[in-house]
């Protein structure tokens, strides 16, 4: 193992499992918002909690390096799932900024499903709590 795998693994799941924690303790001080959000979207606000756990469980999960491969295939579900309801689809509905907005943000979720694609692939890397080969 090279030295830029021993460090660059970990660092991956670091930043792949911040905008999970930072969206899910956000989506907790914004609780009535976001529901009325989902809600206006389609989606039933009592998925909320469901979400919130998803996010600030796999975050963790993520960042400790525990059970990788399974909270990867969630996360990176969810965030096509997500992208395409909240980004992709009303963006091919708005116009201008708006619309290249939302398009950048199915992108973001698009590159983010990407990632985790690639810690099923290859597992948590070193310096997590599954230490099993990989």
């Amino acid at each position: 193992m090279t030295d830029t795998t021993h460090y660059a693994a970990p660092l991956g799941r670091v930043f792949l499992s911040a905008i999970f924690l930072i969206a899910g303790v956000q989506k907790i001080g914004g609780y009535a918002g976001v529901q009325g959000y989902m809600e206006a979207m389609g989606v039933p606000g009592a998925l909320l909690p469901l979400v919130i756990l998803l996010e600030i469980g796999g975050g963790l999960a993520l960042l400790l390096g525990w059970r990788v491969r399974l909270w990867a295939v969630l996360l990176g579900g969810f965030s096509l799932l997500s992208g395409l309801m909240f980004h992709l689809l009303p963006g091919l509905a708005a116009e201008g900024m708006a619309a290249q907005n939302d398009v950048n943000h199915f992108l973001k979720n698009l590159a983010i499903a990407g990632g985790m694609g690639m810690l099923v692939a290859f597992g948590a890397g070193p310096l997590a709590l599954d230490r099993r080969a990989d």
